[in-house]
């Protein structure tokens, strides 16, 4: 039984979106979103204000991109979690952003059954990489 909150701040300019991960995670317990980004500076501070367990990221963020903004979030926060969730079918930019302390790399096209077993996975310990960019 879980008796701790996850929590979880969210990267990302696209309030469809934004609204699509508020329901998804918000009907998970022990899953708590506690903040929202909406450019790759401002996820950089709110990962080092509320320090959540876990940061999902846009690689196309405002700013600076979500690759740079996990830079500066592991340079000044070492012990957060990131999930990269994006459009961007690159295995150039996944590399990059796995090599640069991404614990996971999700299309949002595969969220809907991919998302909670990335936090769930991530969660653990675990790497977890969205099966449209295996092979």
């Amino acid at each position: 039984m879980e008796t701790s909150s996850f929590w979880i701040l969210v990267a990302d300019s696209f309030e469809p979106w934004l609204r699509y991960v508020r329901s998804t995670v918000n009907r998970r317990d022990g899953l708590l979103i506690v903040g929202e980004a909406r450019d790759g500076l401002q996820a950089v501070q709110k990962a080092i204000q509320l320090r959540p367990d876990l940061i999902l990221l846009n690689i196309s963020l405002d700013t600076i991109n979500g690759v740079e903004a996990a830079k500066q979030i592991r340079k000044a926060f070492p012990g957060a979690k990131l999930l990269f969730v994006t459009q961007i079918i690159d295995q150039d930019i996944m590399a990059e952003a796995l090599s640069n302390g991404a614990d996971g790399y999700i299309l949002k096209m595969d969220a809907e059954r991919e998302l909670l077993p990335a936090i769930e996975a991530i969660r653990r310990g675990e790497k977890f990489i969205s099966g449209g960019m295996k092979g």
